[in-house]
Formats: structure tokens, C-alpha cells, sequence
């Protein structure tokens, strides 16, 4: 057949790329190869939108082991011989045409970017989002991806400690699902995905190669329309069990001494970790195609090459020691096949039964190398004038705020996601401690060790669509309070981008103002960015989704022992607002939900002030002059009284001791950089002292269970827990359908 620029477009690459490609071979491609740029210069793979901007992110420093981008996840040091890897990863276009099975291999994917560094993982997170909790479509895309995402984590033995879930209209038609991983490796066990070593034998290993996924790289980086089911050949399948023997005989056979690199098969396949681990150890492979298992007869050349099924891993072996991986594989049960060999000419060479099929240079496949790198241009978004409009006097400050405080802490987004999260295991496989006692990050056991991670995600995507460069602080700042009011020292992020079209100048200007958001936080906590990735053309026709750049952070505990847990300890404890109360309802759940304002200014936040509040709250912990701590968040101060009230049914006597705020803001306001904690009435005296001059408020004091608000009768802690436990359930009921959650 003849390759001509149509080709390429109807492979979703332009007509310029179509000549530098021809330029770079200096040829005109065969379909095959054709085919192999396609999946490897697709945004997805390639970032060709983005890497400009992620290059400005602090990506060293601080505990890092290897820089960003240089190995499938970060890796940073925690002491004792031991590191810590993590990565956060989207999957959200197979999980909105597939959701249980989209969702599923999203876990496994990522999971496998750990183990495939020879680290064990050892905690799972996500973040996702979704649409109108009231609509069928949105019931259905929830129950199968939290079953998908249950499903996997359970039965692969790895438990999910934490995440977030949020609704918002914007999220109809394109759900995000971000999957995080986090795993532990010793010292000098840590495998690269790097092939080196001319003639050293290329294995193939784990699961036989089928149909599904093929193309699913440059699927994930187009929007979502009607079509788009038609459009994807077929989502990849998860096996979670065969994942649990690739898992066991991956870090079994490191130990044989080997191993010289591996890498995941993940988005693009057999072409990408072929291109990429020969491209960074600056070698070849010839490659003989027909040498892959497979699970379905006379697969094509370019099928074999795009091919994303799941379980599988790309492993080069010192010569003269492939029988004891051969052996190691026989064991566990799994394909493990001599593929090709390293060559030193910088080629890939892809046969089948003998003949030439593609020949390709690595390095003019891969981010960094040959892939093309774009300027796009970015424009103020237009709705910035809607926001600049909002007056809060046009708001009137409710009479009855009891009532306002119990719609409030029924919205979908505050409210107890319990229906979703009793689906995961989260005790499953390791010594995690975070089901002990609420704390605001996750807190898993280091075996073997005194230590602890606090893990996290976070992202309020509304106040990054409100202020991207603010909005992207406070994501950052948010993850690592949430460490630091668990007694944790936040160590690094890995990130997960996802924003609309990289073409209309709106969404970058998101795009590019987030990152430089982010990047200043970083800076400022000394987290840098350990990897992550980029999804873009997350929308519909009706537009983008909200700017969500996610952040995963995990922090260190030196000796879990000093964990700090959310909860109110005991009746007669002082509560203490740590951090300044404003007069600001920009962007919160009371604004948005309740009276229905969707262009507001995003909260109080100032990046210096956050800085402070964080370190004083470290200095408190390891003082041990608090009982408890817990950031104010969504639906500000009373939600997160109430939050600190429930795991010992204990109440609070409170007032607002600001009569310059007006009472909806003081109680519901979401101003940033605030911490409730608890204080023994014979602390306080100490308490106050190490505080210095950092403002805070005494609120009141712990109650048996009563709640009185301003000298307020409100009801007992137990009404309120009925309310919030249940209000999604209550939800999900009274909006069935044939569409409804079948899975939870």
C-alpha cells in the first residue's frame, strides 16, 4: 500500500510530523513503522505538548535517588537502606468507554511501574472523578470503576490505603481515574529500564500478547466523543492473579543477578519498551516478532507492535544467564521467551519468521529524543471576567445555619464516600496502620522497620479552574499538610496532569499557569516532582473538564509510633483554629453547591503563610503538645469539627470569635493554610507558648457528644454521623434505574 500524509493522519499524526518522520528515516516509511510513530509520537507517549513546560518543574534534590523521568517511577531515599518508589498514572479514556476493566488495568499498569524497578508495592491510591451523582450515567461509570479498581487491588494483594472522589458536572462525559502506586526497594536491588551489552539476549515475559489496547496510546490522546467506543478496538484486559506471579517472578529472578534491565509494557507496547530502554543505553535490538507468545492466531506485524495487554515485561539478560531465568519463570507458571538481542547501532529491527517488517532508530522514537517538541500558544480564558464579577454581598448570610451546615455536609463531595471505600481491602498484604485511626494521610508500616509513609492525593480542581496558578499551590500545599498533621516529613510528588485540548489557548493557559503554580510550591516544601504524566483532551463537546493537575505526595515518619491522628481524644480537650480565618467564600462547596455559583475567586491562600503554619504544626507534633490535628478543607471549619467528632462519637461547644466575618464564611468559608487541633487543658498553657506569635482562635472545647455552635443547641454527634454516612447512599436510592450501581 502506498504511505502517503493521509496515512498518517488517519493515524493521528499531522502532515508535518509525516515529513520529519520521512526526514528522520530518509525514506518514506513502511505501515508498520508508520504505525510505531503513531503510538510513540502520540501525546501520550511522547508529551510533545508539554515537555517544555514540565521541564521547568524542580525534578532533583532533596532525598532523590534518580532524577525525573529517568526510570518508570521516582525513587527516593528513607533511610535504613531502603527507598521508597511512587508513581501516579491517568486511565481515564478506557475507563469511560470500559469502566470496570479501564479502571482495572489503570492498577495494574501502575503497579507494574513499581515492581518493574525491583521495589515491592506495598500501597495503592487513586483520585477520580466523576459526573452528577444523580444521573444514571454517572451511577454506572461509578460502579464499574470502583469495582475495577477494587477488583484488581484485592485479588493482587496490594491495599488501597486512600484517594479522593468529587462530582462535578464537567466530568459527564470524561471521568478521570488516576491510579497511584507506592512500593518499597532496598538498597542495590533497584533494576533500571535500560538495555546495555551487545548480544545480550531480550526476553519477553509475563502474559501472551492478544488484540486489546492496539492503538490505545493515541486513543488517550484525542477527545471523547459519541463515536469513541467504535473508535477503540478494545480496552485491555486485566488478570490480576497472573499480575501477583509476574510480581513474585520479577522480584525473584532480580535477586539471580541476571537481570540488566526491564520495563513494562505499558502504553504503545512492545514498540515502546523496545525504543525506550535501547534509546537510554544508546544501543539497538533486533527484535523476531513472530518469537512473541500470542493468544490469537496470525497477529500482524504493527498489532504485535502497538499490542497493550497487560502482565507483560521487557527484560534484556546477561548473556550465559538465561536458563536461570528461564528457570525462575517455568516456576511461576509464565510465558517467558528468548525474543531478540541487543545490538549496538542505535536500530530497532523488527522481523517476522526471518523477513525485515520495520526498522526504526530508537532514539528518534522517544520523549527527549527525535519526538517533536511544541510551543503552543495560550490566551486568558474568557470566563476569568465571570469570576473578576463575583460580588459576596450579593450573597445573603443565611438565618438558619444549622440547616445550611446539614446540606453542606451532605453533598456528594464531603460526604462520607463509605459506599465506595468499604469495596477496597485496605488491610490487605502489609502492616498498614491508616484504618487504625483517621488520619488526613494515609499511614503505612514500613515491615521490618519503626518507620511510616503518609501517603496522599489531592487536588480541588474548582479552585484550580478559579486562579490555575494558585489553584495548583494549593494543591501541592494541601498534600503536604495532610503529611505534616499526620506526623509525617513530606518527601516528593509525582503528578497527574489532566487538562482538555492542548490547542485551544484557553486550556493551556490552565495548563501552563498550573505548572507554575505547582513548581513554586515544590520549591518551597523541597518536594520535588518524581514523574508522573500528562492527559490531555480530557472532554467532551461540551467542553473541557475542570483543570486537575493531581497530586501524589508521600512523607516520611521516622518512627510511626509519632503518627498524629485526626480525631478528638477526650471530653474537656480545648479546640484551637491554628491559622487566620478570612472573610472568604471563593470557591466553596457552600458558594458552589448551595447557591449555585459556579464562577467565584479561589480561596485565601498565601504560599509564605502555609509554609509557617506547616512548620508550626511539625513543631507541635514533635513537642507532643497536641492530641490531634486536622486541616480544614472542604466545606471548611464545621465540617471539619464534625469530621475530628466521629471516630469516638465525641461533640464540640463552639463560637465564632470573629465578629468582622460574616457567620456563612467564618463556618463554611474554604480560606487555605487553617488546622483544628486539640489541646489537654494542662498543655494549653505550653501550647500557647510554642506558638508565638502564628495567629489562632481557642474555638472551644470537646463534648460528650452534644454540638453547640455560638451558644446553639445543633443536635448530637451521632445525628450528624446518620446524616453524613449515609447521605450518598440516600442518594444512590432515591435515583435508581436499570443503569444504577450494580457494583456497590
Amino acid at each position: 500500500m502506498e504511505i502517503t500524509a493521509k496515512t498518517a493522519q488517519q493515524l493521528r499524526l499531522t502532515e508535518e510530523e509525516f515529513e520529519l518522520i520521512k526526514q528522520k528515516l530518509g525514506r518514506t516509511p513502511n505501515f508498520n513503522e508508520l504505525c510505531a510513530f503513531s503510538g510513540m509520537w502520540s501525546e501520550h507517549c511522547s508529551y510533545k505538548n508539554s515537555i517544555k513546560w514540565l521541564k521547568t518543574l524542580p525534578r532533583e534534590g532533596g532525598r532523590m535517588l534518580v532524577k525525573a523521568g529517568e526510570e518508570n517511577a521516582g525513587l527516593m531515599d528513607i533511610g535504613d537502606n531502603l527507598g521508597v518508589v511512587f508513581k501516579i498514572e491517568s486511565h481515564n479514556h478506557p475507563s469511560a468507554i470500559e469502566p470496570f476493566q479501564g479502571a482495572a488495568t489503570g492498577v495494574g499498569g501502575i503497579h507494574r511501574d513499581i515492581f518493574t524497578m525491583g521495589a515491592r508495592p506495598i500501597a495503592a491510591l487513586n483520585s477520580l472523578r466523576f459526573g452528577n451523582l444523580k444521573e444514571a450515567k454517572t451511577q454506572h461509570l461509578l460502579g464499574g470503576i470502583v469495582h475495577g479498581i477494587g477488583h484488581y487491588g484485592n485479588c493482587f494483594g496490594v491495599p488501597t490505603v486512600g484517594g479522593e472522589i468529587y462530582f462535578e458536572d464537567c466530568y459527564h462525559t470524561n471521568p478521570l481515574v488516576n491510579a497511584m502506586s507506592v512500593g518499597i526497594v532496598k538498597a542495590g536491588e533497584t533494576v533500571s529500564a535500560t538495555a546495555l551489552g551487545e548480544g545480550n539476549p531480550v526476553f519477553f515475559v509475563g502474559s501472551a500478547t492478544g488484540k486489546d489496547g492496539i492503538g490505545g496510546a493515541s486513543f488517550a490522546s484525542a477527545d471523547i466523543t459519541a463515536e469513541s467506543a467504535e473508535e477503540l478496538p478494545a480496552v485491555q484486559v486485566g488478570d490480576p492473579f497472573q499480575e501477583k506471579k509476574l510480581l513474585e517472578a520479577c522480584l525473584e529472578v532480580i535477586q539471580t543477578g541476571a537481570v540488566v534491565g526491564m520495563q513494562d509494557m505499558g502504553a504503545a507496547g512492545i514498540i515502546c519498551s523496545t525504543a525506550e530502554m535501547s534509546a537510554k543505553g544508546e544501543v539497538g535490538m533486533r527484535i523476531d516478532l513472530d518469537k512473541v507468545p500470542t493468544r490469537q492466531q496470525n497477529m500482524k506485524t504493527w498489532e504485535l507492535l502497538l499490542s497493550e495487554s497487560q502482565e507483560r515485561m521487557l527484560m534484556v539478560v546477561e548473556k550465559g544467564k538465561e536458563q536461570a531465568v528461564l528457570d525462575v519463570f517455568e516456576k511461576w507458571d509464565l510465558p517467558c521467551s528468548e525474543i531478540g538481542e541487543v545490538t549496538t547501532d542505535g536500530m530497532l529491527k523488527f522481523y517476522m519468521h526471518g523477513e525485515l517488517e520495520a526498522e526504526l532508530p530508537a532514539y528518534e522514537l522517544v520523549l527527549g529524543g527525535g519526538a517533536p517538541q511544541y510551543t503552543r500558544e495560550y490566551a486568558e480564558p474568557a470566563y476569568f471576567s465571570k469570576i473578576k464579577a463575583f460580588d459576596a454581598n450579593s450573597i445573603e448570610v443565611p438565618d438558619d445555619l444549622k440547616s445550611v451546615a446539614e446540606q453542606i455536609i451532605q453533598i456528594p463531595n464531603i460526604a462520607s464516600k463509605r459506599t465506595v471505600y468499604h469495596q477496597y481491602d485496605s488491610m490487605v498484604g502489609t502492616g498498614n496502620s491508616s484504618t487504625n485511626a483517621p488520619t488526613d494521610a494515609a499511614v503505612v508500616h514500613v515491615k521490618g522497620t519503626t518507620k511510616g509513609l503518609a501517603v496522599t492525593t489531592d487536588c480541588n480542581s474548582k479552585y484550580v479552574f478559579a486562579d490555575p496558578y494558585k489553584g495548583a499551590m494549593i494543591a501541592v500545599s494541601e498534600a503536604a499538610r495532610n503529611i505534616v498533621c499526620s506526623g509525617g516529613l513530606p518527601l516528593g510528588i509525582t503528578n497527574c496532569l489532566n487538562f482538555g485540548n492542548p490547542y485551544d489557548p484557553q486550556v493551556y493557559y490552565q495548563f501552563v499557569h498550573a505548572i507554575k503554580g505547582m513548581g513554586e510550591a515544590c520549591k518551597k516544601f523541597d518536594t520535588p516532582v518524581t514523574g508522573g504524566n500528562v492527559s490531555f483532551y480530557n472532554q467532551s463537546p461540551d467542553g473541557a473538564v475542570y483543570p486537575t493537575p493531581t497530586i501524589g505526595m508521600v512523607g516520611l515518619l521516622e518512627n510511626i509510633n509519632d503518627k498524629m491522628t485526626l480525631d478528638f481524644k477526650a471530653e474537656g480537650d480545648v479546640i484551637f483554629l491554628i491559622g487566620k480565618s478570612t472573610a472568604d467564600l471563593g470557591s466553596s462547596e457552600y458558594l458552589h453547591k448551595l447557591h449555585k455559583v459556579e464562577y467565584s475567586p479561589a480561596p485565601h491562600f498565601d504560599l509564605e503563610e502555609e509554609f509557617v503554619l506547616q512548620q508550626t504544626i511539625a513543631s507541635l507534633i514533635k513537642q507532643k503538645l497536641i492530641a490531634s490535628a486536622h486541616d480544614v478543607s472542604e466545606g471548611g471549619l464545621f465540617t471539619t469539627l464534625l469530621e475530628a467528632s466521629f471516630n469516638n462519637n465525641l461533640g464540640f461547644d463552639v463560637v465564632a470569635n470573629d465578629s468582622n466575618i460574616r457567620k456563612d464564611a467564618y463556618w463554611f468559608g474554604e480560606g487555605q493554610s487553617r488546622v483544628v487541633v486539640t489541646v489537654k487543658e494542662e498543655q494549653v498553657a505550653a501550647f500557647k507558648k510554642a506558638l508565638g506569635n502564628h495567629p489562632y482562635a481557642e474555638l472551644g472545647v470537646v463534648t460528650n457528644g452534644s454540638v453547640e455552635v455560638d451558644g446553639m443547641e445543633w443536635g448530637t454527634v451521632l445525628s450528624w454521623k446518620e446524616k453524613y454516612d449515609t447521605a450518598i447512599e440516600n442518594l444512590l436510592a432515591g435515583h435508581e434505574s436499570e443503569h444504577a450501581l450494580t457494583a456497590l
